[in-house]
């Protein structure tokens, strides 16, 4: 019966009347809503599949449900998956393939109220459209149902991934934001669209490449999650695989993928080049010989890869991002490569200038770079500068316009911050360096400004204003370029040439042409004279250059001339604001009056204000690239912008300052300099004085380390004088045990009193050398004393007049160490006096022992036996050995001690120099802050009068400051009152 049903649907059916399509769908949806067995579930489904391409709607509005309900509970069969999913993306997906199958397809009434109405194919297309949102949005309804997706896309089946793919990304297509809400909350999500990437299966890998295009589209947190997942490693390996620049379609995928990841997104920026992925784009542009005959796909992949440099290098990128990039370009050599295609043959005409504007962003101020692009040549005989043969273009009128605009954008980005350049482009000017024998820089550029065509005269004068921007020096020197207008006739100057074509505009053909030539004349005159005072004297000495700009200004003219006259006013306001009255006629004053007399204040502001309002400078002022939709568009350029927006609110306060104002601000601004010179004269003092304070600190830093050393030396000498104290104590008392036992033999032989009285006798030669240099260390030690003592009453004299300096606190430590030193060295002299005492008591009982009359030895001779002498020899000879030892030690360490004095001699010394230098720098600090205080008090004068004439002359002056000032004098005369205390007190 089930399968008679789907033979009525799917192949012939019974005569009578048959089920419309709505019908139809209506049963299949009952049929997988109700049927048990997977099998007719399955069937249903196919079903629906193959409906729903032509009843989209029916079945997006019945079936939806139903399918995701499939989705849900019949995972273990991935043919109904397939089904489901292939059914979903008929009905969601608004791709132009299946809307040119439905077109395709021959009409069918969806129900019997609706007729088969013929529509055109644009408005066929929007319906589709509005089909693919409303079904969206009523799948993207249960968020859920797209975590269900993420999950079926894990798994391996072919038949229900890739259909996955492709659903989801038709989601993408429709609901962007909303999906990739839903994504980027979802666990593991972006990770388990990364894993198509590693498909071994084609189909799916590219599409999965067409997903991640959608999913990475304006969301920088999915972007950056994505760019950590390894995406730069995979799909920089898919783009070698497939080919590089020769792959098809695949590389441009990823080269899409790849541009979505980098622009304006700083983080994963930083993250290509620190993994070193801008040297793999390296290969990428290797070109050979011959470059014809380059397929279309070939072309559109290498413009891909351009734009991914450019992306990387971009002017809106931060300046620490692009300067670091440039540099890495250079150095792995892309940029060179870069030149190589600029200068190959047969390089098709949009690769080429694609190819300018990225070698002009990888330039762009870096001096590095564009030092190298300076010394590129053109491989001609004889060969070129690079610059000079893309200046020859710029200035063929029959090359196309955008390649013109691109060697514009090219030398722009090469002078942009770089004056070493912008030195160089002018020095092929002067007089001095012009060369017969070759083309230059500076010729193309002239012959450019006066040729017939009028782009060539625009951007011949906004690349030579590019030569002059932000360089004084540059601005003067192009003062000194003269031009042979004819025979016979003398040489003018570049800047008389200039006005004299603004003046014969007339002459010019084309009204057109006549504006774009006057407009690139004009930027180029403005930029030259801005900020350079010679520059203006030249133009106003020309008699005929004011009249001809009032004459400009004042006059009706219609709609395209009032962006000449707003320049013209512009012009004439840079030489009023930047005007040094060298000239007697065209003073500041007088100019203001001719402005006041024939044009009027406010016609001049408003024709000044012709200039900002254009659509054109608008545009303009939004990125560096000049990019124009057709020649006559091309009138301002962005860097003139600027100087626009700067110059046009100080021009016109310029214009409605009277000549008094003028005059008390010239007079408050000659003070103001003068008040900021005495400010940095001040600073710079203080600063010198903060800098010998800290080399006082660095000073005091290193007396204090100095005299912790000293404090641990005497720590140790007192541990070696306590350590000698021990040894001798134990000394006297076997001495003392020795003397006993021999006043109690006296029965030895004379033998061995000879023995002991020469042991003795040397003995006693030590304990007399040991004496004498006690004595000298003695000495010694009272010149210390008395070498202190003067230090001490020299400190303290230096103390009282400090007046209480930086310097005084650090001298009184430093006499506090030296008195405490001279208090320590007292007590070792203490301790030596009393160990000299003890060896002359030594020295008294040795003799006391020598004195034993030799008869009493003789007499008891008979009662002690031979080996008792033996035994007692042995033992004295063992312990004078063992005192000659000691003594040998004892001798060691008063050596020590002598060395210890000498250091302690030299360290007093070294402090006593340096406090006489503390006591010359405190009395030089002394001397300056009185001069300081005396200069601050003048100045708190000057100050004050002038605001009393400020007052005079009505000005209003904030009661604050007057506050201000006089609780500064008030806390000035405080302390004053407290140093004069402070001195009364130290006296």
């Amino acid at each position: 019966m089930t399968m008679n049903f789907f033979r009525g649907v799917m192949g012939g059916q019974p005569a009578g009347p048959q089920p419309t399509g709505a019908e139809t769908i209506h049963k299949l949806c009952d049929r997988v809503a109700s049927s048990t067995l997977l099998e007719d579930r399955r069937d249903a489904v196919r079903a629906l599949k193959s409906l729903s391409k032509k009843y989209r709607l029916e079945v997006g509005t019945q079936a939806m449900d139903h399918l995701v309900h499939i989705l849900q509970t019949d995972r273990s069969d991935s043919e109904i998956l397939g089904y489901a999913l292939d059914t979903l993306y008929n009905i969601i997906c608004n791709d132009e393939e299946e809307e040119q199958d439905m077109a395709a397809a021959p009409p069918i009434p969806v129900s019997g109220k609706h007729k088969n109405v013929p529509v055109s194919d644009e408005n066929a297309q929007k319906q589709d459209e509005d089909l693919g949102v409303l079904f969206t949005d009523k799948f993207l309804g249960d968020s859920e149902n797209v975590t269900l997706l993420l999950t079926l896309l894990e798994e391996f089946d072919f038949h229900v991934r890739w259909p996955g793919v492709k659903l989801l990304t038709a989601l993408l297509k429709n609901q962007c934001n909303q999906v990739q809400g839903v994504i980027l909350v979802s666990p593991m999500g972006v990770s388990r669209l990364m894993d198509l990437l590693a498909d071994s299966r084609e189909v799916i890998r590219n599409d999965g490449l067409l997903l991640l295009q959608q999913l990475t589209k304006g969301n920088a947190a999915i972007q950056k999650i994505v760019a950590f997942e390894n995406a730069f490693e995979r799909l920089l390996d898919i783009i070698t695989e497939e080919g590089s620049s020769d792959g098809g379609i695949v590389v441009e995928d990823c080269l899409l993928l790849l541009v979505n990841l980098l622009k304006n997104n700083s983080s994963n920026q930083n993250f290509f080049k620190e993994g070193s992925y801008i040297q793999r784009m390296k290969p990428w542009f290797e070109v050979g010989d011959d470059n014809s005959g380059w397929s279309a796909q070939k072309v559109t992949n290498l413009h891909l890869m351009l734009q991914l440099v450019r992306v990387m290098v971009s002017p809106v990128n931060s300046p620490g991002a692009t300067s670091s990039c440039q540099k890495s370009m250079y150095q792995c050599g892309l940029l060179q490569q870069l030149c190589t295609i600029l200068m190959a043959t047969g390089v098709p005409a949009d690769i080429l200038t694609e190819t300018i504007n990225t070698v002009s962003e990888v330039i762009r101020g870096s001096q590095i770079n564009q030092d190298y692009f300076a010394s590129v040549n053109a491989p001609s005989n004889p060969p070129r500068p690079a610059i000079v043969v893309l200046l020859m273009s710029m200035v063929n009128e029959r090359q196309p316009f955008v390649l013109r605009c691109a060697v514009l954008y090219c030398f722009q980005c090469f002078l942009y911050k770089n004056q070493k350049g912008q030195g160089e482009i002018v020095a092929t000017l002067l007089p001095s360096t012009i060369d017969a024998n070759s083309i230059s820089a500076g010729q193309l550029l002239c012959g450019g400004l006066f040729s017939a065509d009028s782009l060539s005269n625009w951007c011949a004068a906004v690349a030579l204003a590019h030569a002059l921007q932000d360089n004084l020096t540059q601005k003067e020197q192009l003062l000194r370029v003269q031009l042979a207008t004819s025979l016979g006739k003398p040489p003018v100057s570049l800047l008389q040439q200039c006005t004299n074509i603004l003046s014969q505009g007339d002459k010019i053909n084309r009204r057109g042409s006549k504006v774009q030539t006057r407009v690139g004349l004009l930027m180029l005159l403005c930029t030259w004279i801005s900020n350079c005072p010679i520059a203006v004297t030249h133009f106003l000495h020309n008699q005929e250059n004011v009249p001809f700009l009032t004459g400009q200004i004042s006059e009706n003219l219609g709609e395209d001339e009032r962006l000449v006259q707003g320049l013209c006013a512009l012009l004439l306001g840079i030489c009023i604001y930047y005007n040094d009255n060298s000239l007697e006629n065209y003073t500041k004053d007088k100019l203001k009056q001719l402005i006041e007399k024939r044009i009027g204040k406010e016609n001049f502001v408003e024709k000044l204000g012709f200039v900002t309002k254009h659509e054109l400078y608008s545009r303009a002022a939004q990125k560096p690239q000049p990019v124009f939709p057709s020649p006559e568009q091309m009138l301002f350029d962005h860097e003139f912008t600027k100087l626009v927006k700067e110059l046009e609110g100080v021009i016109t306060k310029a214009v409605h300052k009277t000549s008094e104002e003028e005059k008390k601000e010239e007079e408050v601004k000659k003070t103001l300099e003068q008040h900021d010179s005495i400010v940095i004269q001040y600073k710079d003092l203080i600063r010198d004085q903060d800098t010998q304070i800290q080399e006082l600190r660095e000073q005091v830093s290193t007396l204090s380390l100095n005299s912790e050393q000293m404090q641990n030396q005497i720590a140790q000498q007192q541990s070696q004088i306590q350590q000698h104290k021990d040894q001798y104590n134990i000394l006297k008392l076997k001495l003392g045990k020795d003397s006993q036992g021999l006043s109690s033999s006296q029965g030895e032989g004379t033998h061995v009193n000879g023995l002991h009285s020469e042991e003795l006798s040397q003995l006693r030669e030590e304990v007399e050398e040991l004496r004498r240099q006690h004595a000298l260390q003695h000495t010694q030690l009272s010149d210390k004393d008395s070498l202190i003592n003067t230090l001490r009453c020299g400190a303290a004299a230096a103390a009282q007049t400090a007046e209480g300096g930086a310097g005084g606190s650090d001298n009184t430590e430093l006499l506090r160490e030296v008195e405490s030193l001279r208090s320590r060295v007292q007590a070792q002299c203490a301790e030596i006096s009393q160990l000299q005492t003890e060896r002359q008591e030594l020295i008294r009982r040795a003799e006391a022992v020598s004195s034993v009359p030799a008869s009493s030895s003789e007499s008891s001779a008979d009662t002690v036996t031979v080996s008792e002498l033996e035994s007692r020899l042995a033992a004295q000879t063992t312990e004078a050995e063992r005192l000659k030892e000691e003594c040998r030690g004892l001798r060691e360490g008063h050596a020590g001690l002598e060395q210890q004095l000498a250091s302690a001699t030299s360290t007093v010394a070294i402090e006593q120099t340096e406090k006489t230098k503390l006591q010359q720098e405190v009395q030089e600090s002394k001397k300056e802050q009185d001069d300081l205080l005396m200069l601050l008090a003048d100045q708190d004068q000057k100050i004050l009068n002038l605001k009393q004439r400020l007052r005079d002359l009505g000005e209003t002056i904030d009661e604050d400051e007057d506050e201000l000032d006089a609780r500064d004098q008030f806390c000035e005369d405080d302390d004053d009152d407290n140093e004069e205390e402070d001195e009364e007190n130290n006296d």
